[in-house]
């Protein structure tokens, strides 16, 4: 059994995942971590690292294919055209993409391209598959999905105001967007794009849709590259869009006028357990590199290795327990999708969207400290993991709404709790007089 299926969850995982499991392991470990610094190195500087992907990349999806590493997210209960795992083992899969900059890729499973294979996989019509998600599914285009918005609080989804006006057999898109990740990569050759298409109706989850526009449709600018902490992941980038009369056929919209929420939340709930698993896997590799430098001989504050100091080894500790929680949250969450589907499993989603990055940033912080002025520069991959996670905490929806949700939901047991401990009490009091026991401060505890 690969080491990271904890017990609780080995029923759930079927012989060939745990076998694949060990060749993910395998392939990350000796191909793609090593490949991670080349990746950079052929990536080059300027404006050239947007015209072109590192050759690396190609060598390692090739690999890829031939151990059967491709397109391994899509759950086998809901989509045909994936491996044939389920959201649990992809999990497991998906913590060793999240230790290498270039494994998910190579793999056919990086971000937005996995999100919005499902959508079209789940939504698109029998057209928009053949010529959209079958070059996706082969590793020959990509893709970016367009929902942020830089004039309007998008953590709210109904705030979205990129107009979609129907004209003719036409729909004519006016408006921007931002945070189109994916967007500055030549391959990226569709967006996925979120817009009010009724902005009048009265139901406020009805006035969206998704609508698909070729990259390079006429209108469309790519204003700039946004910098995460100052870096700008290029060839993917972030894109600042703006439409101006984009003009795309009516046969572009997806499941229909006024079905973007419904789309977008069948988008969101499994790419956050995605990525939460990655975060997993990216936690796994501080500590990796947290244990190097606190048994390294030659750095011996006060004359002791830092393994040797007391706070250091706590943090080993705290490190180990946490990542281990935040692993069952994901994989519970991931049994709950499969079992279900994502709008069943939005509290074990939502869990594990707001604990594992806070989770994975901790130890990765903590490794960032133990390596002091190295863990800050380019010297270890420390500071652009941490930038990376980051971000987590605000893409799919910050923290806080789903924290506010979820302190809704469990709100609601207010009610039922109450008049619960009010019984309890009561029966207490019964308890007292049977045995004549004086309350006395025990009652006023209770």
């Amino acid at each position: 059994m690969t080491s990271n299926i904890p017990i609780i969850a080995s029923g759930w995982v079927g012989d060939r995942a745990k076998k694949t499991l060990q060749i993910v392991e395998k392939f990350v470990e000796e191909e793609c971590i090593p490949a991670d610094a080349v990746f950079s190195a052929q990536l080059g500087e300027g404006a050239k690292r947007w015209e072109s992907h590192p050759p690396i990349v190609d060598e390692l999806k090739e690999k890829a294919k031939k151990l059967g590493l491709w397109n391994m997210f899509l759950p086998k209960n809901h989509f045909k055209e994936g491996a044939g795992f389920s959201n649990l083992e992809y999990g497991l899969m998906a913590e060793y993409l999240g230790k290498s900059r270039v494994a998910s890729e190579a793999c056919n499973c990086a971000a937005p391209d996995t999100g919005n294979m499902e959508v079209f996989a789940k939504y698109g019509t029998n057209a928009q598959k053949k010529e959209w998600l079958a070059p996706l599914l082969d590793g020959k285009i990509r893709s970016a999905f367009l929902m942020t918005e830089p004039d309007v609080a998008s953590s709210d989804a109904t705030n979205i105001e990129l107009s979609m006006r129907k004209e003719g057999n036409d729909y004519v898109l006016n408006g921007s967007k931002w945070w189109s990740s994916g967007a500055g990569d030549p391959r990226c050759k569709i967006y996925i794009v979120m817009g009010k298409s009724d902005p009048n109706n009265k139901d406020v989850y009805k006035q969206q849709s998704v609508i698909l526009v070729p990259a390079g449709t006429k209108g469309i600018t790519i204003e700039r590259m946004l910098s995460v902490y100052g870096y700008d992941d290029a060839p993917h980038g972030h894109g600042h869009i703006t439409f101006k009369d984009v003009r795309v056929p009516a046969s572009n919209m997806m499941l229909g006028p006024g079905r973007g929420f419904e789309i977008i939340q069948g988008r969101l709930g499994p790419g956050r357990i995605h990525h939460a698993m990655r975060s997993i896997g990216a936690a796994e590799k501080a500590l990796d590199w947290m244990l190097m430098r606190i048994n390294d001989p030659i750095k011996k504050p006060f004359k002791k290795q830092l393994s040797e100091h007391g706070v250091i080894l706590e943090w080993v500790a705290k490190s180990r327990c946490e990542i281990d929680a935040a692993r069952l949250i994901v994989l519970n969450a991931a049994i709950k999708i499969d079992e279900s589907n994502a709008k069943g499993a939005l509290k074990e989603i939502a869990e594990a969207k707001v604990i594992v990055p806070q989770m994975a940033l901790t130890v990765i912080d903590r490794a960032v400290q133990t390596f002091g002025g190295a863990g800050v520069c380019q010297d270890t991959p420390l500071a652009n993991m941490w930038a990376q996670i980051r971000t987590l905490r605000l893409a799919d929806g910050p923290d806080e709404v789903h924290l506010m949700q979820m302190g809704r939901n469990e709100n609601k047991r207010g009610r039922e709790v109450t008049e619960k401990l009010k019984r309890q009490m009561k029966e207490t009091d019964e308890l007292f007089r049977r045995y004549s026991i004086k309350p006395g401060i025990l009652k006023a505890m209770l």
